[in-house]
């Protein structure tokens, strides 16, 4: 079949619906969704045996950070090179990037081979979630999109879930070096379906990669996430280390928004930001997804495992109503914007849940059933599943489809860099109020009988006497439950912001207007054209 063949049919199916085998495409693409998105969690539970092989335990914390580090800065990267290159090299080049990770992870016999393994997935893996996103923009019209983006959010929920049990599963049984070689079979596949069913336009475009905003996004991305990741816990927020490297984030932030205004390629064009749709929905994902579902989810385990005494596996098993949650709001409300073309009302509603679903978990309390627990989390589930693709289909719907790429990969992007923010926030905030109520809470003698606050594991706090225990289980109450209310008016801007989110009717499928009709692609004509495809703010 001939270039010019594949792109027309490409084109028609765009325009008519979504091509033959497209289920075993959409199964390809959620197998490459779910390998990219699982990696940032599967390691967390079996971290303690690989250090432990490993002899690294000073270096655990870049087994994650590695990943999530590689993952962002690839994203916009992704984006943008698909965009000017087109999709298919790139997703299949992000499978091949994450399996080779996969391999090097998983046969490593020391802590560097294993860190470099991590990265190496986390450059793939980051180009997993973009571009299995952006293909299905390129093969199904907006209004049938949405059904189809339902279940890629659910995505991300599923795998904050399974990841650690299926990580505490591997180490408990196969050995850990499975949480890496589970990949290969599994990737083979997606690999396998994208190189031979999946067809799309080849696009020809000369690409002047800009290096130096690469350098600059990458320096910015990485004093970023280590700040939040080492500041209060590794090292103190006053800490020379941390506070020169904030600024260093800073400055070098600002330098790489400078340099987008003169790169013939950028890699986050600011044409991007003349969208209202795009600016609303990219900062309402940052506050409700990026910031509301990862700090939830990372710190609710260790509450119910200290509070209820439950296992690890037991508090995973108790976030599954947050999956189901998601899947209920996310498959209805997809299908309800495929038929009626609108889609602004979703935010609002699944916003609100989540600010609600934060409000009731600050009421937690020692006494507060199990079973009222999981309704919380299940509304929670709710409220993420009806705003996170929604947000994600109206950025795509406000750009023409040489750019659909790029807007989600910015998208994308921001969230990221708010889930980091928003998770080290929290675990900050949390570890600082554990600490006062550990210190008002405890008996002056029980020094001796918990030892060091800082190794308290629910083993432990439930071996201990029980006026001790009864103290040690209130200050973890005390310090955690305030922590969701103060995240309330974080979901309150979440939710006016959903408010005043400017709705653009999906495309028809049938609909050869200018919004569903593909602009001329930015690269190839420079970026003065770029700029006069991109929206003018709807």
């Amino acid at each position: 079949m001939s270039d010019s063949t594949q792109a027309m049919e490409a084109e028609d199916h765009n325009v008519s619906g979504p091509p033959r085998h497209f289920g075993l495409i959409f199964a390809a693409l959620m197998a490459a969704m779910l390998l990219g998105s699982l990696d940032q969690t599967i390691v967390s539970t079996a971290l303690p045996t690989i250090v432990g092989e490993l002899h690294g335990v000073n270096h655990m914390a870049w087994v994650t950070t590695a990943y999530i580090l590689a993952a962002t800065i690839a994203m916009p990267v992704y984006g943008r090179l698909g965009d000017l290159l087109g999709h298919k090299a790139l997703f299949l080049s992000g499978i091949a990037l994450f399996l080779a990770g996969s391999v090097v992870a998983g046969a490593a016999q020391d802590m560097t081979f294993l860190i470099i393994g991590r990265a190496v997935q986390g450059l793939g893996g980051g180009g997993l979630m973009i571009t299995s996103q952006a293909v299905i923009a390129d093969l199904v019209p907006p209004r049938q999109r949405a059904k189809y983006m339902a279940p890629i959010g659910a995505v991300f929920g599923l795998s904050s879930v399974v990841g650690p049990l299926l990580g505490g599963w591997f180490t408990d049984g196969i050995g850990w070096r499975w949480c890496f070689w589970i990949n290969l079979p599994v990737g083979a596949v997606a690999l396998a379906v994208g190189a031979f069913a999946l067809r799309l336009p080849r696009r020809t475009a000369e690409v002047a990669f800009d290096y130096i905003g690469f350098a600059l996004m990458a320096a910015a991305v990485t004093c970023t996430v280590l700040v939040a990741t080492w500041g209060g816990t590794e090292y103190a927020w006053s800490d020379p280390l941390i506070i020169g490297m904030a600024a260093v984030g800073l400055l070098t932030w600002v330098l790489f928004f400078l340099s987008q205004r003169r790169a013939a390629e950028p890699i986050i064009p600011l044409w991007l930001f003349h969208s209202r749709i795009f600016n609303i929905a990219t900062v309402t994902g940052l506050l409700v997804v990026g910031i509301g579902m990862f700090a939830i989810l990372g710190y609710l385990p260790t509450y119910l495992q200290m509070v209820y005494g439950i296992s690890a596996t037991e508090s995973g098993l108790l976030l599954i109503p947050m999956v189901v949650g998601m899947l209920a709001a996310a498959i209805p409300s997809g299908r309800l914007m495929s038929s009626t073309g609108r889609y602004k009302i979703f935010p609002i509603v699944g916003t609100a849940l989540v600010c609600l679903a934060a409000l009731l978990m600050s009421t937690l309390d020692t006494g507060t059933p199990l079973v009222l627990v999981c309704v919380y989390v299940f509304l929670l589930g709710a409220g993420l599943g009806l705003t996170m693709q929604p947000l994600t289909l109206a950025v795509q719907n406000d750009f023409p489809a040489s750019a659909v790429g790029t807007a989600t990969s910015a998208n994308n992007f921001f969230r990221e860099i708010g889930s980091t923010l928003g998770t080290a926030s929290v675990g900050s905030l949390f570890a600082h109020r554990l600490t006062n109520q550990l210190s008002d809470r405890l008996p002056t003698n029980a020094a001796k009988t918990v030892g060091d606050t800082h190794s308290l594991t629910p083993a432990l706090v439930h071996s201990l006497p029980d006026k001790v225990e009864d103290a040690v289980v209130l200050a973890y109450q005390h310090a955690l439950t305030p922590v969701f209310r103060y995240l309330v008016p974080v979901f309150a801007l979440g939710l006016v912001l959903a408010f005043v989110l400017p709705e653009k009717k999906l495309a028809d499928d049938n609909d050869h207007g200018p919004d569903a009709t593909p602009a001329a692609q930015p690269g190839e004509t420079g970026p003065d054209t770029a700029e006069a495809s991109a929206p003018t703010g709807h």
